[in-house]
């Protein structure tokens, strides 16, 4: 079992927001059941397929793709903050791979990771997300244009090929997701303030961050009293999402357009493009199955909740 995948939701409201009682502890206990896969499998390297909410990638440079060479957590929500166990020598020889299969990456050698990427990590290794060498793969998904989803899908193939024939254990990880809307300002509808903060954002003073955290929560408060402004939940679309993924037939994601995922999905939606990456990388390794599979749409979390595990057949 040389390759391995977990794919899950992340929200930054795991800690600020109270969904009820079951719904908490039907989650913990999909995150126990993550724990316990990635023990078992006890990874020698985690590819980390993640988006950002403008604290690492602004408009003034938004890639649709990113390897880090060297990363750090930006802390915001109290994730992690700190510097990331990252081998730059192999991604470094990855990236040099990828240019040779016509993918053509941006690099970093000092990317802020945001809650949107490290939060796998923090599950599974109790808070610690620098717990195992790691390589940050940043796909945009909050900033039009967006890049086909065929294309990241085969930016995750080439991954995976890479990796493919490893003699490290390499566990790929999704992190995003399902249908949410989050108030996300989107700039062509932004207020010039907001356009700024859009394209230059970065190292906000502690004060604007913490009021911008807290209009986060209080939308998901409002929102699971029915009176947020923000575009439901979609189950329907979640589901058949996770039944692409359990397939193993890749290509049908192919059939996801950014247009459509933002009219009946919400505009956070794309960021399943990691479980697309993560899924077809695994795929570029071997036939695999699904082994575990939780989902749950949670208004307190503004997400279609969803986590899954998967491993070679």
């Amino acid at each position: 079992m040389p390759q391995a995948l977990v794919c899950m939701s992340h929200s930054p409201l795991l800690e600020h927001t109270d969904p009820p009682a079951d719904v908490k502890a039907a989650v913990e206990e999909s995150f126990e059941a993550v724990r316990k896969f990635v023990k078992d499998f006890d990874p020698d390297l985690v590819i980390n397929f993640g988006p950002d909410h403008y604290n690492g990638f602004f408009q003034d440079l938004m890639p649709p793709f990113c390897i880090a060479y060297n990363a750090h957590g930006t802390g915001d929500y109290d994730s992690f903050d700190g510097e990331l166990n990252v081998p730059t020598e192999i991604a470094e020889e990855l990236a040099k791979f990828l240019v040779t299969q016509d993918l053509d990456v941006a690099i970093s050698r000092k990317m802020e990771v945001d809650h949107g990427a490290v939060q796998p990590m923090e599950v599974i290794y109790h808070g610690d997300a620098a717990a195992k060498p790691m390589i940050p793969v940043f796909i945009n998904s909050v900033a039009q244009p967006f890049t086909k989803v065929s294309r990241v899908r085969k930016l995750g193939a080439g991954i995976g090929e890479f990796f493919k024939n490893s003699d490290k254990k390499v566990l790929f990880i999704g992190s995003g997701g399902l249908s949410h809307d989050p108030p996300v300002p989107r700039f062509n509808e932004a207020t010039d303030e907001q356009k700024k903060f859009l394209v230059e954002g970065r190292k906000p003073t502690p004060e604007a961050r913490a009021a911008r955290q807290q209009r986060t929560i209080d939308t998901a408060k409002a929102f699971a009293r029915g009176e947020a402004d923000i575009m439901d939940l979609n189950p329907e679309w979640d589901l058949a999402f996770l039944d692409m993924c359990r397939s193993g037939d890749v290509e049908r994601f192919d059939s996801l357009v950014a247009e459509e995922m933002d009219a009946v999905a919400g505009h956070s939606s794309h960021e399943v493009r990691t479980w697309v990456a993560a899924y077809s990388a695994l795929r570029a390794c071997g036939e695999y199955e699904i082994t575990y599979e939780f989902y749950k749409p949670i208004k307190e979390y503004i997400a279609g909740f969803g986590v899954t595990t998967a491993v070679l057949k």
